[in-house]
């Protein structure tokens, strides 16, 4: 069973909004219930997936060995069509 931390009254502005006072995280999931009961669970944002510096160079390494014609047998795919 969890215990509160910290328990405090709040009311909504004239926009709708409410403010959470002393916050560890900017972002929240918010859950509303059928029962009124309001759940907040904090997020945590991480950037995007980047490609790597050293991904990126075996791409350029690759299309420019496209380019020159230093490429392999092309595969045969027929016996996968429908």
């Amino acid at each position: 069973m969890s215990v509160a931390v910290r328990e405090y009254d709040a009311k909504i502005d004239s926009k709708k909004r409410l403010t959470l006072r002393n916050t560890f995280f900017e972002y929240f999931h918010v859950q509303e219930m059928s029962d009124g009961v309001i759940i907040l669970e904090p997020r945590e944002l991480t950037a995007p997936f980047r490609v790597s510096s050293n991904t990126l160079s075996m791409m350029d390494e690759s299309v420019n060995n496209l380019k020159k014609g230093m490429v392999s047998e092309a595969i045969d795919l027929s016996a996968f069509e429908e």
